[in-house]
């Protein structure tokens, strides 16, 4: 009888034992035909550029796959703690190039498939985003899942697969109109579907309370689908997992039906249960609960839970059957942070896996669950807080209704012990808030269920303290923490301004796209006269390449040598489009009325998207192009002022207009924004910030110092004084003549001639209902655009200013976020990016995959594999990975 294998045994029979090398441009072009012809099946008569497209995406996989599998099998062989980001939106973008940046193959694919007459820009062109998200909230899960496969972690995304993803967006007689983001259209190369790992999700039904337990019965099943997507880590081998979930009915989803004949019935409730994946929400920041979003909510932590405590229980390699039946250690094992309110059923479903399936005892399940979670608050505007209906729940989740009504009451009970009497304070703090209609308040089952709740920003975790969750922190201030935001700085600054990187480079080495503190390297160079030169070619390069790209796409003629002012995001009254526009219209007005003065030329971009239900956004889009149709067609204007609306913008948009941009718009009323990635980016990128004190903006002024940013207009504590004191439109506009001048334009239909009402409902909510308080910050606001046009006029001037701001932009990378978060989690990480095998020596040649070829000297170093010329170079890759 044989002797059975080993768990390393296994491990050697079924391993990847080699790695793919990279950097070899005679295997990329080789991978690339193969791929064209027996992936595609295709030659090069029928070939378009969509198989060349796809043919490069596979190309570029298989440099992938076996960093993926080993990556998991070191966390099996190690089996540390992991982290899971539970999000229900991850706006990752185009993905190819993205790889090939990450995995230090984009020269050799550029030269490959130059090689083949083919242009590499073009094909990147051609990859659909994945735009499963709104904005902020879902790129932000991006840039973590990035920056945690970068430092190593061994982290889990988990979301929906979407079928459709945030809406196109087309601009037709100045209105938004939405269309379908069919992104999986032409499939996508770099997901793997997991049937293996379908799951159950239970729907509807009833509780019974039985002597062995609660039981929930009678339920609906949807199954859902795992697809996974690598995640590559910069430069280090580590490859992590994004799994995205999709909705399938069940093979027996009322069967009956189709027993009595009505087999169209029987379908079409299928595509019932399969909705739940079907369409991603537009985040309008108004909550509106409706079943399917609930649904859709519940669908992925329900998949996902199941998913943890499965791998929890077989953390072991080459085993499926579980060899931990103890939940004890789970705290130990696993960490989930929810992104936001929408994963909170985290909390009652793991309690009711726990309770109800596993029979811990509710006490020991709910330390456990605490233990486990926790959650980052992304808001502060209450009309944005989810507050489910009770009845809705009660339908929906009966069974989950009972355990937040349960960990409600023991909560209130503790509540009550520590503050006797104060009954109103139970009110501000219970789960449940009574009215006509019962609600679940989210937000406070979050904060409740887990140890940790940060903000994204200084200034907004004070007001979380201080305001949003005052009554919380009173009681439990030692989990409230502040995590500032970060960004990626592979993408942002690497893939998508490759000249201002190459520049930085030069001066300071790579160390930076790892350590992006080490920017303060630069600050000597602030008059260093040759690096100034530098820096501005590069800006007015990506200015140039930005240009010609509106015209191609846009059918728009700018001036390439004009400020580039752009203001992109979300299209929210908070955000404050509006205050822009109005700065438009004064400019305007100032030309019109003194056509001969020297203005300085400026292209004022504004984009983002619109919520489909939110009237207002959509109606300040018609605004913006409407601006826009009058300033750019008036001949006295000329070049000296132009509007434009970037149609669709989307991540490989920002990509585009973040390196070109001169000037960032970051004007939120104080205390509105979170945090912001965006004025990171345009930092990072270098681009001057004229914002308020909100958000990150404070942290940034006061890394660069406030001199090197424009700061204007009312701080938090003003917003709240004059609160207080109440708000008054008028006041402002009879005072200041240009704005009761802008004002009045807009109202009389100088903008919209054919619909001269077109624009009350703007005018009439600035006038009567702000709570943002435009008007209050408009005289400040166009004082400090005539300091940016002053600056302007000093071209050095400016740029000293814009490479301080680079330099001191180390403090906002996802990377630094990430270590805050887990540097006392004890989360183990994986091989570091300077990890070298110890078994290969620079005497040794190295086979092509890596390995030592003791019997052979080492040859020339042109000739070496590129792994083994990397490791020569000491910039590359541990040859055989984590087994040496």
């Amino acid at each position: 009888m044989a002797k059975p294998l080993t768990d390393s045994e296994k491990r050697k029979q079924i391993s990847v034992r080699g790695l793919a090398g990279l950097g070899d441009v005679a295997e990329v072009r080789k991978s690339f035909n193969r791929h064209l012809h027996f992936t595609l099946v295709k030659d090069r008569n029928v070939a378009t550029p969509r198989d060349y497209f796809f043919a490069l995406a596979h190309t570029v996989r298989d440099h992938l796959v076996g960093r993926w599998i080993r990556t998991q099998q070191h966390y099996y062989e190690r089996d540390p703690k992991r982290i899971y980001y539970l999000s229900l939106e991850f706006y990752m973008g185009r993905t190819l190039q993205n790889t090939m940046v990450n995995l230090g193959l984009q020269n050799a694919c550029d030269e490959a498939i130059y090689q083949l007459g083919l242009d590499l820009e073009e094909l990147e062109e051609i990859e659909e985003d994945a735009g499963l998200g709104n904005g902020g909230l879902g790129r932000l899960a991006a840039c973590f899942l990035d920056s945690m496969a970068t430092l190593g972690l061994a982290a889990y995304g988990y979301g929906i697969r979407y079928e459709f993803g945030i809406f196109n967006q087309k601009i037709v007689n100045g209105w938004q109109v939405e269309e379908a983001d069919d992104w999986l259209r032409y499939g996508n190369p770099w997901e793997k579907a997991r049937p293996e790992y379908m799951l159950p999700v239970h729907f509807y039904g009833h509780v019974e309370h039985t002597p062995d337990g609660v039981k929930w019965l009678d339920t609906q099943v949807v199954l859902a689908m795992p697809y996974d997507t690598p995640v590559p880590g910069y430069k280090n081998n580590t490859v992590n997992t994004m799994r995205l979930w999709s909705a399938k009915a069940p093979n027996d989803f009322k069967l009956q039906d189709f027993n009595v004949g009505d087999y169209i019935e029987a379908v079409l409730d299928r595509n019932l249960a399969e909705n739940i994946s079907r369409v991603l929400y537009p985040n309008d920041n108004f909550f509106e609960g409706k079943e399917l979003r609930l649904k859709q909510e519940y669908f992925v932590v329900a998949a996902t839970l199941q998913d943890i405590i499965r791998r929890f229980k077989s953390s072991k390699f080459g085993c499926r059957d579980p060899v931990r039946t103890c939940f004890e250690t789970f705290p130990d094992k696993v960490a989930i942070q929810l992104n936001d309110t929408h994963p909170a059923l985290s909390i009652p479903e793991l309690m009711r896996i726990l309770v109800d399936v596993e029979k811990v005892d509710w006490d020991k399940a709910w330390e456990i669950t605490k233990k486990t979670c926790a959650y980052t608050n992304h808001t502060v505007l209450p009309e944005a807080l989810e507050r489910w209906p009770v009845s809705m729940f009660e339908k929906l989740l009966p069974r989950h209704l009972e355990i937040i009504y349960a960990i409600n009451q023991r909560h209130l009970d503790h509540v009550a012990a520590l503050f006797p009497g104060d009954v109103d304070r139970l009110r501000r703090m219970s789960v449940i808030e009574e009215g006509d209609c019962k609600r679940i308040n989210m937000a406070h089952l979050c904060v409740i269920g887990s140890h940790a709740v940060n903000g994204v920003a200084r200034i907004h975790s004070e007001i979380v303290k201080q305001s949003v969750f005052k009554d919380f922190y009173e009681l439990e201030p030692e989990k409230f923490q502040n995590k500032t935001n970060g960004i990626t700085p592979r993408r942002w600054l690497l893939l998508c301004n490759p000249g201002l990187a190459d520049t930085i480079v030069e001066k300071i080495g790579e160390e930076f796209l790892t350590d992006l503190s080490q920017l303060k390297k630069l600050l000597p160079l602030v008059n260093d006269e040759a690096f100034i030169r530098d820096v501005a070619k590069v800006k007015q390069e990506n200015k140039l390449k930005f240009s010609a790209f509106l015209e191609k796409e846009y059918k728009v003629k700018i001036n390439p040598s004009s400020m580039f002012d752009v203001h992109v995001k979300r299209i929210h009254e908070y955000k404050r489009q509006l205050l822009n526009c109005l700065h438009v219209v004064t400019l305007y007005n100032r030309i019109k009325r003194d056509p001969a003065k020297a203005f300085v030329p400026r292209t004022v971009m504004i984009g983002g998207k619109a919520a489909p239900g939110y009237h207002m956004a959509k109606l300040i889009i018609k605004l913006v192009t409407s601006i826009g149709d009058v300033v750019n067609h008036d001949p006295v204007v000329g070049d000296r002022l132009k509007v434009i609306f970037l149609e669709n913008y989307r991540v490989s948009l920002a990509e585009k207009v973040i390196p070109a941009a001169d000037l960032s718009q970051q004007i939120s009323t104080a205390g509105t924004e979170a945090s912001g990635t965006g004025n990171m980016k345009f930092m990072l990128n270098g681009a001057l910030t004229i914002g308020t004190m909100d958000g990150a903006n404070v942290e940034m002024a006061e890394e660069a110092g406030a001199e090197n940013l424009f700061i204007f207009g009312l701080r938090v504590e003003d917003v709240e004084a004059l609160d207080q004191k109440g708000y008054n439109a008028r006041e402002y506009y009879d005072r200041l003549p240009e704005l009761k001048q802008a004002v009045d334009q807009i109202s009389s239909g100088f903008f919209s001639p054919k619909e001269p009402d077109c624009f009350r409902d703007i005018v009439n909510m600035l006038m009567h209902h702000d709570r943002f308080k435009v008007f209050a910050d408009y005289e400040a606001y166009v004082q400090c655009q005539a300091q940016v046009d002053q600056l302007y006029r000093n071209p050095k001037g400016w740029t000293k200013k814009v490479i301080r701001n680079i330099a001191c932009s180390g403090k906002f990378s996802s990377d630094r976020t990430i270590t805050d978060a887990t540097a006392s989690s004890g989360r183990t990480s994986g091989p570091r990016r300077t990890h070298f095998c110890s078994a290969w020596t620079p005497g040794l040649a190295l086979g092509s995959g890596g390995e030592p070829l003791t019997a052979l000297p080492l040859p020339k170093a042109a000739s070496l594999p590129p792994i083994a010329r990397e490791r020569e170079q000491g910039t590359g890759y541990c040859p055989s990975l984590w087994n040496c």
